[in-house]
């Protein structure tokens, strides 16, 4: 018995060898009656050769490319499995090290650490390894995306992409300012609010994902930068979610005044961070998946000093935000829970900005301070 494909397949020849015959019949009649074929028929009789020699040449290509394909997928399961093995010795090693220095003597201690040091700078090999090997993506995409690789193989796929990202960002603040700015002045209705509120809940979410996709591909965004942008998310839900009423209109100019002055700075750090970031690079002293964020870092100590007044003065608003519905929560017409929630976030937010850029800064400074002395 044969099956539906091969019957089909069968069926194509055939009809090809009927239509071969016909078409050899129909030359041999005009030939008869002293008549040729015409100069169209000719001409589309030489295009669909034309056509079929190309056809054959892009099965042969595919055919290699599936090839290759299979290759490639071969190749990427034995290096994963050989890093995975490499990580799990290394990580044998440093513990054995890490157990043998409190008996060794001062020049094995030496040795110890050269093989810590080493041993760290391998790690750091295997990251920029594994940003070119697939990968199990992270809860947070399995739970939006699935288990989708989302490994981009090529270094042209990942700049574009990172390229995207930020100019994604830099249009969605400016299009954040202007609503924020519309909203404070102009459209003073609950509904325009909540599209407004709405637009920074997908906003944040849209960069949270963005941002998985590019530490999958090797970005070193980590930290509180990355949760940042989670807590500002849950942050924008709770206000999207909180009804009209009289403490909501008590804090709304006063937060949309802060989502103005967020949106100016956010638009100022891109603007000079990019330039910073691409001087950095052209000079190989920064990673080419090397992001903007909404803080700053130590590679910004070097001419984006001046933003440091801006980000404090937003860090203490938050600050500000977070006293001020800790006042509202205590009001005796609040019955909202939303007003306590959110009191809670703008003081996480408070916290975790200030207390990362306070490190940053004093971590550089002292750095320069040890660099001083050894001159």
């Amino acid at each position: 018995m044969l099956r539906p494909l091969e019957r089909c397949q069968q069926q194509w020849q055939e009809l090809e060898e009927e239509f071969q015959q016909l078409q050899h019949c129909v030359f041999l009649r005009c030939a008869l009656n002293g008549l040729g074929p015409s100069p169209i028929i000719e001409n589309r009789q030489q295009q669909w050769q034309e056509l079929e020699e190309e056809f054959q040449q892009l099965q042969e290509t595919h055919k290699v490319y599936r090839q290759k394909l299979e290759e490639l997928n071969n190749l990427q399961d034995a290096c994963s499995s050989s890093i995975r093995k490499q990580k799990r010795k290394l990580k044998d090693l440093k513990y054995s090290l890490q157990r043998c220095k409190y008996t060794s003597s001062p020049e094995e201690c030496d040795l110890i650490q050269q093989i810590n040091i080493q041993i760290k700078e391998r790690q750091n090999v295997f990251f920029d390894m594994e940003a070119y090997l697939p990968k199990r993506n992270g809860l947070y995409l399995n739970l939006v995306l699935g288990n989708v690789n989302v490994t981009l193989l090529s270094n042209q796929a990942k700049f574009a992409y990172k390229d995207e990202y930020e100019k994604f960002k830099l249009y969605l603040t400016i299009i954040l300012l202007l609503g924020a700015v519309a909203c404070r002045f102009i459209l003073h209705y609950r509904v325009t609010d909540e599209v407004f509120n709405f637009l920074l809940v997908w906003y944040y979410c849209t960069l949270t994902i963005r941002e998985s996709i590019l530490i999958s591909n090797g970005s070193r965004i980590k930290g509180w930068w990355v949760s940042h942008h989670y807590v500002s998310t849950f942050l924008s839900g709770v206000m999207l979610t909180w009804p009209d009423g009289l403490m909501y209109q008590m804090f709304r100019n006063q937060f949309l005044a802060f989502s103005i002055f967020q949106s100016c700075v956010q638009f100022l750090q891109y603007y000079y961070q990019s330039g910073c970031l691409y001087r950095l690079r052209a000079l190989g002293k920064r990673n080419h998946l090397d992001l903007t964020v909404e803080g700053f870092q130590s590679w910004m100590w070097r001419g984006l000093t001046f933003l440091l007044p801006f980000l404090f003065f937003g860090h203490f608003w938050q600050l500000y935000n977070a006293i001020t519905l800790f006042g509202l929560s205590r009001h005796k017409e609040c019955k909202e829970w939303q007003v306590f929630v959110l009191a809670l976030t703008f003081l996480l937010l408070f916290l975790g900005n200030f207390l990362t850029t306070l490190k940053v800064v004093h971590t550089k400074l002292q750095k320069n301070k040890d660099e001083m002395k050894k001159l």
